[in-house]
C-alpha cells in the first residue's frame, strides 16, 4: 500500500508515452500535455503504448525522482477516460501497479461528516462568563 499524504494528488497521463523520456522529457509532458506544475510534489504516472512499463515522476524537495516498473508478463489495465489525464487515489495506483484491472473494481459508498454551521466565537469576556452559567 502506498502511504501518501492526502495533499498529494496522482495524475495518470491518458496518452501513451515514449519510455525513452527521462526527467526533462517527462517534465515537459507534465507542463505541456497535462497542464500541471511538475514542482508541485504530485505524482505523474506515464505508461507506454504496449502497457507493460510505467514511469512515475515527482518532485522531492531537492530534485526530481523517477520510479520505473516493467512487468515481464501481461499488461497494465489502465482505466478508460477522456481528456489528457485521470486523477487517481493512492489505493487505485497501488492496484494498478499490482496488475489489477480497475474497470471491474467498484468503490463502496463512504461515510462523510455532515457540515455543521457553528456560531462565531465571542471575544467578549462577559459573554464567556454569562454563557457558562446555567
Amino acid at each position: 500500500m502506498l502511504m501518501l499524504p492526502p495533499s498529494v494528488r496522482i495524475f495518470l497521463a491518458v496518452e501513451p508515452t515514449d519510455m525513452r523520456c527521462g526527467f526533462d522529457g517527462l517534465m515537459a509532458r507534465v507542463q505541456g500535455l497535462l497542464g500541471k506544475d511538475p514542482f508541485s510534489g504530485h505524482l505523474f504516472v506515464f505508461c507506454n503504448r504496449r502497457r507493460n512499463r510505467i514511469k512515475i515522476l515527482f518532485w522531492d524537495r531537492s530534485g526530481f525522482c523517477l520510479w520505473y516498473k516493467r512487468i515481464e508478463k501481461g499488461t497494465f489495465c489502465l482505466p478508460v477516460a477522456t481528456g489528457s489525464s485521470i486523477c487517481m487515489e493512492a489505493a487505485e495506483l497501488a492496484l494498478l501497479l499490482e496488475g489489477i484491472d480497475l474497470r471491474g473494481v467498484r468503490r463502496r459508498p463512504r461515510w462523510s461528516p455532515k457540515r455543521k454551521h457553528f456560531p462565531p466565537i465571542s471575544s467578549s469576556k462577559s459573554d464567556i462568563f454569562h454563557s457558562s452559567r446555567l
